[in-house]
């Protein structure tokens, strides 16, 4: 049987996260993705910023780099640039990847380096004080917008998609084996993957929006995940208020950055070639 402590540094326990919080059904499914996939840990490296998700490196038997807000990916594309055999694994809240961190998001997108990004978005800012981030939904209450956010959310898939990743799928902490399962599919794609998982936060987040405990948060997010294939039978006004779960997006026609970089850097050393 599988024990999740093999991966993990116990030293480091117990974590700093909320009771109830979903993060760790994330990271739980991330390690069981990438020991079914089989991966030597002394190839993997988990890259964070700063937040609550960004604390998953420090509890993780990996190669890790905690680093400063927002620029978890540009760490990472420079881990990746510099050796390309590494297994990049990238996570970062919502507000981490795409507000401080969003110009880095869409050029990782644009650049299709192959490492994957999971994102834990659980619609603020959780860590800081409970302020809006770029996906808390019209009229949610948060320290910032304490009568209601009146600000449209981005839809971090669609930003991905419309950036140019190559892998782009949604999940929800309701359904930890399709987590799992999406995740295993990103690390194993060629090219710039992005996981959003959509993750309940029952501190900064439930307490504000009358969600009272971490159960109702979860119940909400599985009352309302519809899976991409029903999603596509379904009018706009039949989704409105849903979370389309599953592979959104999938392109494997472009080049990746590191293969496109070494094909550069051979044929400048070729004398022969013009």
């Amino acid at each position: 049987m599988f024990d999740y402590l093999d991966m993990m540094r116990a030293e480091k326990m117990p974590h700093i996260w909320c009771p109830g919080c979903g993060n760790g059904i994330i990271v739980k499914s991330m390690l069981r993705a990438i020991d079914k996939l089989g991966w030597d840990r002394n190839e993997i490296v988990n890259v964070s910023g700063i937040g609550c998700s960004s604390r998953t490196p420090g509890y993780l038997d990996f190669n890790t780099l905690h680093t400063t807000h927002g620029r978890s990916l540009a760490f990472a594309t420079g881990v990746k640039a510099y050796k390309p055999g590494l297994k990049v694994i990238a996570v970062a809240g919502d507000g981490d990847s795409v507000a401080i961190g969003g110009n880095h998001f869409i050029h990782a997108c644009r650049r299709n380096i192959d490492l994957t990004l999971i994102v834990y978005n659980n619609y603020i800012y959780g860590m800081t004080g409970g302020q809006n981030s770029p996906t808390t939904p019209e009229g949610s209450r948060s320290t910032t917008m304490s009568y209601g956010n009146i600000e449209p959310p981005f839809d971090i898939c669609k930003l991905a998609i419309g950036a140019g990743a190559t892998f782009v799928a949604r999940s929800t902490v309701a359904h930890p084996v399709q987590i799992e399962k999406l995740i295993s599919q990103g690390l194993t794609h060629k090219g710039f993957s992005v996981i959003e998982v959509m993750v309940n936060c029952p501190t900064a987040y439930g307490r504000r929006n009358k969600l009272r405990n971490p159960a109702e948060n979860i119940k909400q997010y599985k009352d309302q995940a519809v899976r991409v294939e029903q999603a596509r039978k379904m009018t706009p006004d039949e989704l409105k208020g849903k979370i389309v779960t599953g592979v959104l997006h999938v392109d494997t026609t472009r080049g990746e950055y590191t293969d496109q970089y070494a094909g550069l850097v051979a044929r400048l050393a070729d004398p022969a070639k013009p």
